[in-house]
Order: structure tokens, then C-alpha cells, then sequence
């Protein structure tokens, strides 16, 4: 039962990542490449071998991620522990609904937080240097971690199962969101329009420009859907 569990959780998050990752791949770096080589943030292309290791070490990270809602919510001793639940109208449809806003900044929050503290020179060897070697990342480039950076990636998932009421749905829609604004933050392009930065609301949004602009100079824009810790800690570029 355990092993099918997990394997039918790889699928699931693989299955995204490919679907999601591989069509904008296909799009933007086969089928239009000629097109959109003028607008693309930078203009060279990576390598071949930079899509192999990207996707790699993506494989690698989906199988880490399966890990957690095996540990967390198949295991019978430590689930009772959790927030998990099964029944929406356990906690109302406004809550539900209200949830999936809750995570998006608790995750941005956690993710500005544990990147810049890899950043650090003592850690970013160990933790996060395989996904920085993508200095020009593609879209494969969005599960690109090394094994312990996953791990402390998935850790948001534990954040959440612990401290809110977690629903099925909720942990489906995040990591199927998760990995549309990974790949979109990784593509290449700014799919965003022109002069979003200059709106109440665009100078809010974490865009691709921002994040290919830290895989290249390798510092500022931590943030991840959003720039409010960016602008608030002064790390913004």
C-alpha cells in the first residue's frame, strides 16, 4: 500500500511538472524560438547539457517531495498530529476558499526566508549552488535543487500541515501552482505586460525579470510570488 501511495504521488507531481514545464519548453524554445529570440531576457540559449542536469535533478526533487505527504499523512502515528482534514465542511467554504490566499503568503515568506539564508556563504555551496548553475535557467531549470535544498523546499508543506487546516485540495493546488510560477519565473521571457512594475499592484508581483535577474548577479529579488519582503528588507533589485 505504502509504495503504491507513493509512486501514484510521484506521478501526480511529475506528471504536472512535465505537462506544465514541457509545454512551456516546447513553446518557447522549439516551436517559437525564432520568434521570441528578440524579447528574451537574455539572449543566449543554454546548453544541452543544462537541460539534462536540470531535469535531473528535478526527478530527483519530484521524488523528494513525494516523501512528505507519505510521512505526514499516510503514516498512521504521525497524521493525528497534523491539521489535516477531509471534510470541507469541517471548517466552512470560506476558510477554504480564504486557505489557498493564506499559503501564498506564508510560502512566500518562507521561501524569501530559507533562500536568502542559503545565499550565505557558509550554505550556498551545500544547498544551493546546483540550482544557480543554471545562470540562464529554462524552464526545467524550476525543480532544479540539490536533495537537501528539496528538503528544505518541501519543509513548507510540513509548515502548513502543522499550523492550519489542511485539505487535500489545498495541497493539490499548491503544488500544481507552485510549479506554473516556478516554471514561469524560469522561462526566459517576461510574459507579464510592459510597465507592470509602475502599478499599485504590478510593483507587488515577483516577475520573471526579477528572478532571472538573481540567477544572474546571484544576489537580491529572494522573494517568490511576491516583492513585499524584497522592498521591505532592501534586497530588492
Amino acid at each position: 500500500m505504502q509504495p503504491a501511495f507513493y509512486w501514484n504521488i510521484v506521478q501526480q507531481i511529475g506528471g504536472r511538472y512535465f505537462m506544465v514545464a514541457g509545454a512551456a519548453f516546447f513553446i518557447a524554445y522549439i516551436l517559437f524560438r525564432k520568434q521570441l529570440t528578440p524579447s528574451k531576457i537574455q539572449l543566449r540559449y543554454p546548453l544541452v547539457k543544462d537541460y539534462i542536469r536540470e531535469i535531473g535533478f528535478s526527478l530527483l526533487t519530484i521524488g523528494i517531495f513525494a516523501c512528505i505527504p507519505l510521512l505526514l499523512i499516510k503514516n498512521d502515528s504521525i497524521r493525528p498530529y497534523t491539521r489535516y482534514y477531509r471534510d470541507i465542511g469541517q471548517y466552512g467554504r470560506l476558510y477554504f476558499g480564504l486557505a489557498f490566499l493564506i499559503m501564498l503568503f506564508l510560502h512566500d515568506t518562507y521561501f524569501y526566508w530559507i533562500h536568502r539564508l542559503m545565499h550565505h556563504p557558509k550554505l550556498f555551496t551545500l544547498f544551493h549552488l546546483v540550482h544557480h548553475r543554471s545562470t540562464n535557467p529554462s524552464p526545467w531549470a524550476a525543480y532544479a535543487f540539490h536533495p537537501l535544498e528539496a528538503i528544505l523546499e518541501g519543509g513548507i508543506v510540513a509548515l502548513f500541515l502543522f499550523t492550519m487546516p489542511m485539505h487535500r485540495y489545498h495541497l493539490s493546488f499548491f503544488f500544481f501552482f507552485m510549479i506554473v510560477y516556478n516554471v514561469y519565473g524560469h522561462l526566459g521571457w517576461e510574459i507579464f505586460p510592459k510597465g507592470i512594475q509602475r502599478h499599485w499592484l504590478g510593483k507587488w508581483i515577483n516577475t520573471g525579470i526579477h528572478h532571472n535577474h538573481h540567477h544572474q548577479y546571484f544576489k537580491g529579488n529572494y522573494g517568490l510570488y511576491f516583492l513585499f519582503w524584497d522592498r521591505w528588507m532592501g534586497t530588492l533589485r
